[in-house]
């Protein structure tokens, strides 16, 4: 009788120990991020690409490309400058006429002082060639400057998601570990009862380091995936950052048909290479200018001495003339820069084409992918339920004393497990489509 009682009594005091880890875990799983989070998946992409060094330079390569442009105009724009200059000659040439004296041609002294202006006329284009391709630059800067963006939002969401998946698995070898160090507290007890074993004392201990070594591993993981974390984010390293528990993500809407036209449309590598293939035709054209003349005004007035026959006295003097300037010969030199500049289109023509290539590849990889993690997430559903009605069942069994206490447990542990590949599936599933939206080129930022 009195055995009875106390196998009852352990029974009751067990049940109550894995019910209390797994009725409410699926709560707590829910909870996991949401009692301590501090960082939206939104608020961290916002200030990665606010704040990383990275997306400054490429701000200020924009800078640059807008001063560039202004630079190409400034050809239209006239040029002044003031040119003053002393010079001593010596000896100074003289001539004699008999009965008419001697006569200096110059003075010792020279001075000269004088203000020139110059003015480019016409250059048959070269110009306004150029100016078109600072412009075209500054439109190249801009997309990668988006495409900076891209990258660096989807290696946020590849950490976020990580982050996640750790403080959950964390939080689960938590709840593992306090049931079964509170079984283990029990058994201890029964065991000197005679109610219990030493091979259950022993078992459970087995399970307590075996879990308490995946913990480690998964700290250590969560360790350096929160370096990752403040290393984006521009954080000292001794921040411990949360992430919430955002796993809905609607995925994009795009026939199939038309989802690989949609991606070139839209993927800056697409749109950065056009933009290429533009800069090196003007490039070409710029080129095929090379040899054409230019024409240009010279003026420049000022004053000098030196003038005939007061030779001391500075004169006011000005000159103005039209320049032309025809190149004739260069020695083959404009010949192999077409070439070049031809080679050059060639070039980026093939590079396009192995770019649509892999962003194809990229686009059904992820949809691939999207296709397994929405199965694995209903697999994962239902192998949970599964795990609940084992351990439903398992409990019927081990009060009517067809099981142990430690197949109890095992039937707890997949619970716990089962919930923790769900939320993997769930975290697999939302990666998956923000790397389709990427592949598709929609900005996930």
């Amino acid at each position: 009788m009195n055995n009875q009682i106390k196998k009852k009594s352990f029974f009751s005091v067990l049940i109550m120990i894995l019910f209390s880890g797994s009725s409410s875990y699926c709560q707590k799983t829910s909870d996991i991020l949401t009692t301590n989070d501090s960082l939206s998946l939104k608020n961290v992409i916002q200030q990665v690409i606010s704040t990383y060094p990275s997306v400054k330079v490429a701000e200020e390569a924009l800078k640059n490309a807008d001063a560039r442009i202004e630079l190409a105009k400034t050809a239209y724009n006239p040029v002044f400058d003031i040119t003053a200059s002393f010079a001593n000659l010596a000896p100074v040439t003289k001539l004699s006429f008999p009965g008419l004296g001697t006569f200096q041609l110059y003075p010792a002294n020279n001075y000269a002082a004088s203000l020139n202006y110059e003015q480019l006329l016409y250059d048959f284009g070269r110009t306004h060639q150029n100016i078109e391709l600072e412009n075209e630059n500054k439109i190249i800067g801009e997309q990668t400057l988006e495409q900076v963006k891209q990258k660096l939002s989807l290696l946020t969401v590849g950490n976020f998601y990580s982050l996640l998946y750790l403080q959950a698995a964390i939080k689960i070898k938590d709840e593992q570990l306090t049931t079964l160090n509170e079984h283990l507290e029990y058994v201890e007890k029964q065991k000197a009862t005679g109610s219990a074993t030493e091979y259950q004392i022993l078992t459970t201990k087995v399970k307590i380091s075996t879990v308490e070594s995946q913990k480690v591993d998964l700290v250590a993981a969560l360790t350096a995936q929160q370096a990752v974390l403040n290393s984006l984010l521009g954080n000292g390293q001794n921040n411990t950052p949360v992430v919430r528990n955002e796993v809905i993500v609607e995925p994009p809407v795009i026939p199939s048909d038309s989802v690989l036209s949609y991606a070139f449309h839209n993927r800056d590598e697409i749109l950065i290479n056009e933009k290429r293939t533009s800069l090196a035709e003007l490039k070409f054209g710029m080129a095929k200018l090379q040899n054409k003349p230019f024409l240009s005004l010279q003026a420049s007035g000022g004053a000098k001495n030196g003038y005939i026959p007061y030779l001391d006295r500075l004169t006011p003097n000005y000159v103005v003339g039209v320049g032309l300037k025809v190149p004739l010969f260069d020695g083959m030199k404009n010949k192999y820069v077409l070439s070049q500049a031809q080679s050059a289109i060639s070039s980026i023509n093939y590079e396009s084409d192995f770019t649509k290539r892999n962003i194809s590849n990229e686009v059904y990889e992820s949809e691939a992918m999207i296709l397994a993690a929405s199965k694995k997430v209903s697999q994962s559903e239902l192998q949970l339920q599964e795990a609940r009605k084992a351990y439903s069942l398992a409990e019927t069994s081990y009060k009517s004393g067809i099981i142990t206490n430690l197949d109890l447990l095992d039937a707890n542990t997949s619970v716990s497990e089962s919930s923790l590949m769900l939320l993997k599936a769930k975290i697999d599933y939302a990666s998956s489509v923000y790397k389709l939206k990427a592949a598709l080129g929609q900005r996930i930022y």
